[in-house]
């Protein structure tokens, strides 16, 4: 079944972790994704286990749903080829720093001055028009300049990178958004955009969703940061056999809460009675509520807590997610016979769409896999073709494996 994007080709010379991602998941969505990269290839291609040189896990992890093309693009004849893919292209999107991508020919005003109805998508570190405006970065540079990484010293001691690549991934996201939301428009105007996404503003947009807090109003009224969330006693409760997750939050679900432990009173403690007030006494509230978990083992706490339907669940290890019943009965871990690496396992697209989401996945390229097909797709001449190989602008596919006696 096709997807809901199907019909819109994309042009990805994203690289590493959060253009990929994004491609992907449209990829995913039914879009045809053209991964572009050098002769070198992505360099996730080379990072975690593999059983091919170019072909390793956190590669394999973001970039199904695609095909693959190796456009050495510092050569005049793949520029060439990649122009007249441009003309055929509904989205381009790269992450590379401004000055690079312009020095290569493909600015922005370029690009769209060539193609009008083609939606531009840059991923940078920072906005145009700062300080920081073309400068290079990365996920932990970014964690750390917007706030993530001092969060987190109010509950480690230290300061500490998340332990998954946030800022990435997050960008990833807000890219697919912003992908879509630009295509939704050329639909309705009938001309394409240029759209930057840029990883430092968003992040930052997402820490102070919350953080900014007291700050909202104008003069300030508090401090910035979320007391809830950063309380050293907001974590998983210990029970006597593992862990717990529960988050009581209504006036219902506290109060059912303290009738269970057999501590009805807390219900009218000043410091508790109301929302406003357990938010401005959250640390002693949970320190509170932590202690009444380790008097029984995680199941009997589960089975109480759902009767009264009171959010919660047992903590999962990265191990537990692999059995995880929910994610078994759904379907989430989709199995693959991959035509160079074998059977593999990957994560579904979470999201479902009852009017197509797309079936067939196209599952991860190999270097230059597709590189001869998407250009004659694009009108290349053989000649031309040949002229490609021949330099080394292009390759057909990964080199083949020698015969042995």
């Amino acid at each position: 079944m096709a997807g809901p994007l199907s019909g819109v080709r994309i042009l990805d010379l994203t690289a590493v972790v959060a253009g990929p991602w994004a491609t992907q998941m449209l990829g995913d969505m039914g879009a045809d994704v053209i991964k572009i990269e050098s002769p070198d290839g992505d360099t996730t291609r080379y990072t975690g286990p593999a059983r091919s040189p170019d072909m390793a896990a956190l590669y394999m992890g973001l970039n199904r749903s695609k095909r693959g093309l190796v456009l050495d693009l510092k050569q005049d004849g793949a520029k060439a080829a990649l122009w007249k893919l441009i003309a055929r292209a509904d989205v381009f999107a790269h992450s590379m720093r401004p000055q690079a991508i312009a020095k290569l020919g493909f600015g922005h005003e370029t690009v769209c001055a060539r193609n009008p109805r083609l939606i531009y998508a840059a991923l940078h570190g920072y906005r145009g028009g700062g300080p920081y405006s073309g400068q290079p970065a990365y996920d932990d540079v970014i964690q750390g300049q917007s706030g993530v990484a001092a969060l987190m010293s109010e509950i480690a001691g230290e300061p500490r990178y998340a332990p998954t690549i946030l800022a990435d991934k997050t960008t990833a996201l807000t890219l697919v958004g912003a992908i879509t939301a630009a295509l939704y428009a050329r639909e309705q105007t009938g001309r394409g955009q240029f759209v930057e996404v840029p990883m430092f503003e968003q992040m930052v947009a997402f820490v102070m969703a919350e953080h900014l807090f007291g700050h909202c109003l104008r003069p300030p009224s508090g401090r910035l940061g979320y007391t809830r969330v950063l309380g050293t006693w907001r974590r998983p409760y210990k029970t006597k056999d593992g862990h717990i997750c529960m988050m009581a939050y209504t006036e219902r679900h506290w109060r059912k809460f303290w009738a269970m432990v057999g501590k009805p009173e807390v219900c009218d403690d000043p410091r508790f009675n109301s929302i406003a007030a357990r938010s401005h006494n959250i640390v002693a509230l949970y320190e509170l509520v932590g202690a009444c978990f380790l008097e029984r083992t995680t199941d009997e706490w589960l089975a109480r807590l759902r009767e009264l339907e009171i959010p919660s669940a047992r903590m999962s290890s990265l191990d537990d997610l692999m059995t995880d019943p929910q994610l078994k009965a759904s379907g989430f871990f989709r199995a693959a016979t991959h035509p160079s690496e074998g059977d593999i396992l990957f994560a579904d697209l979470p999201t479902r769409f009852s009017d197509g989401t797309a079936t067939g996945v196209r599952l991860q390229p190999r270097l230059g896999e597709h590189s001869l097909e998407i250009l004659r797709e694009a009108g290349v001449s053989e000649s031309e073709i040949k002229a490609l190989l021949a330099s080394g602008a292009t390759v057909d596919g990964p080199p083949k494996p020698q015969a042995t006696e």
